[in-house]
């Protein structure tokens, strides 16, 4: 009956053992203060749920204990190294913004997998700093993104490139010089170069000599 009874006890600090061991899910999550909408390194956590109503989660901004040394992370898009996702823009906007994990563990011998919904580039668009520009001074073409996150962050030449009709590009900057009197207008458009259906239109006047 002891040894009975010592078996029992074994198998059942086995099963539980099991159980505890048992991943039942996993949900990943990003890191919002590091700006997704604008940098290709994001950080990212995983809460992991083990059978036995247990929620362990990984180092990094989540401040857990489940080692990221213990998880393989493959992504369909990108990579990933040690806790942080490096994103590749064109895919993932060909993927509409959504990056599956394929996670798998000492815990997780089938793998598993989860989603991260990145912040998507809605529009662009011009925001001007003054109705018009002066020839002979740099008039800068200021072009702002907006975020399905609700977010608005300027864009540079790093993520747009630009067309004048008339004056002169330097960089972000338009000129006009003195002497191109006949100018009374440029029309600009800017072009979101990892998507090319998003663009900005605008038309700028230009200041007449008297005024």
């Amino acid at each position: 009956m002891k040894s009975f009874l010592t078996i029992l006890s074994t198998l059942i600090t086995l099963l539980a053992a099991g159980q505890q061991k048992e991943v039942t899910s996993i949900k990943a999550v990003y890191d919002s203060s590091s700006l997704p909408e604008l940098y290709n390194k994001i950080p990212i956590g995983l809460y992991i749920a083990f059978a036995n109503g247990e929620i362990r989660t990984t180092p990094g901004f989540l401040r857990g204990n489940y080692n990221w040394n213990r998880i393989k992370v493959v992504p369909n898009s990108g990579t990933f190294q040690n806790g942080y996702l490096l994103l590749d823009r064109k895919s993932l906007i060909s993927q509409d913004y959504t990056i599956q994990l394929t996670i798998t563990s000492a815990d997780v011998p089938q793998s598993m997998t989860a989603d991260i919904v990145l912040p998507k580039l809605d529009s662009i668009r011009f925001h001007h700093y003054a109705d018009s520009l002066k020839r002979g001074f740099h008039y800068y073409l200021n072009v702002e993104g907006i975020y399905s996150s609700g977010r608005i962050f300027p864009l540079d030449t790093s993520a747009v490139f630009f067309e004048v009709s008339n004056g002169k590009l330097l960089g972000q900057d338009l000129l006009i010089n003195n002497n191109e009197m006949d100018i009374q207008s440029v029309n600009a458009t800017a072009t979101y170069k990892n998507d090319e259906r998003l663009k900005a239109l605008t038309t700028i006047p230009v200041k007449k000599l008297n005024e």
